[in-house]
């Protein structure tokens, strides 16, 4: 079966794409030997780190009950996610997500990042000396210190053993959507200072780099990306809610400044000689990130688009174009 490394975008339920074109590449016969995720990509991406092949990520994916995702603490429609906001930063919780991952990966045998672990010798050694031997790195934010986190590369800098952290949780501070879901937390297990975690898209939505050898040898496998979003400006109505509104001048460069600290990183990185070529995007026009009320009839055809979008791809990569 042919390997390659895999890292998907985050966005939301537009993420039902990115399910959709990993199924495409498990039914093509892939399997992944390291799998990166942001938000939304990294909940399925810890799914592929846990080995599951293609009918088993449908029969999770069957399992995820959209409509649970938006969690109110209080009964009460918009009193609850007023509460949320002021007292919470967040107008949901999120625990039902969390404890959803953690229940899903457990049926696979997967608990902590020590249940993640991979023995390469053939891999980059700067990648070896900085222990970063795992199938599976989530992308999030640290807002308090201001820097992009990669778990679980990066628990030293909290003083936490990576082997000992749960894989959910590193998923859920991954899709702490600022002000939708109430952001997480990391205490410094010597210090006791405490960190403030939210969605890694903030920093790195796309990070198609995060595998590339340093050594200056050649890659053994190919890694593939999977996006959703399409190059700015034409992506700006998925990134940011009120676009196309009429608005007074500095509130549209406002939004263009937001959608740009969002993915413009990740855009000028696909810039780059030979980044495109192993990318494929899910064309997801219509959805809306937070849209978790979708109908059976939406879900299926964005998982039915990703597939789509993944077959595409490799007949491409066949095909040499």
């Amino acid at each position: 079966m042919p390997k390659a490394d895999l890292v998907l975008e985050g966005g939301g339920v537009k993420g039902l794409g990115t399910a959709g074109a990993v199924m495409g590449l498990l039914d093509a016969g892939y399997t992944f030997e390291r799998v990166a995720g942001t938000s939304v990509g990294a909940l399925a991406a810890a799914f592929v780190a846990a080995g599951v092949d293609a009918d088993g990520f449908r029969s999770i994916l069957d399992r995820l009950d959209l409509h649970a995702i938006p969690d109110r603490r209080i009964p009460l429609p918009l009193v609850s996610e007023s509460v949320g906001l002021l007292a919470q930063r967040g107008a949901y919780a999120g625990d039902w997500i969390r404890e959803w991952v953690r229940r899903e990966l457990a049926t696979v045998g997967v608990h902590t990042f020590a249940d993640l672990r991979r023995s390469d010798p053939g891999a980059d050694p700067a990648l070896e000396q900085m222990d970063r031997r795992y199938r599976l790195v989530v992308m999030a934010t640290d807002v308090t210190n201001g820097r992009l986190l990669r778990l679980p590369w990066d628990y030293h800098l909290f003083n936490l053993e990576p082997d000992e952290q749960p894989v959910a949780d590193a998923v859920r501070m991954s899709l702490s959507i600022p002000f939708y879901f109430e952001p997480c937390e990391l205490r410094n297990a010597l210090t006791g200072d405490t960190a403030t975690i939210v969605d890694g898209g903030l920093l790195s939505n796309f990070a198609i780099e995060i595998f590339d050898r340093t050594d200056g040898k050649e890659p053994r496998w190919p890694t593939f990306g999977v996006r959703l979003f399409p190059d700015l400006p034409a992506g700006l109505g998925d990134l940011v809610p009120f676009y196309g509104l009429p608005m007074l001048p500095p509130v549209r460069l406002l939004e263009r400044v937001v959608a740009t600290t969002l993915v413009g990183r990740d855009q000028t990185h696909l810039e780059r000689p030979g980044v495109r070529e192993r990318t494929m995007t899910v064309d997801v026009h219509g959805t809306a990130i937070t849209d978790f009320g979708i109908g059976p009839v939406e879900r299926r055809g964005l998982l039915a688009t990703g597939e789509q979008t993944a077959h595409d791809f490799l007949r491409g990569r066949a095909a040499g174009r």
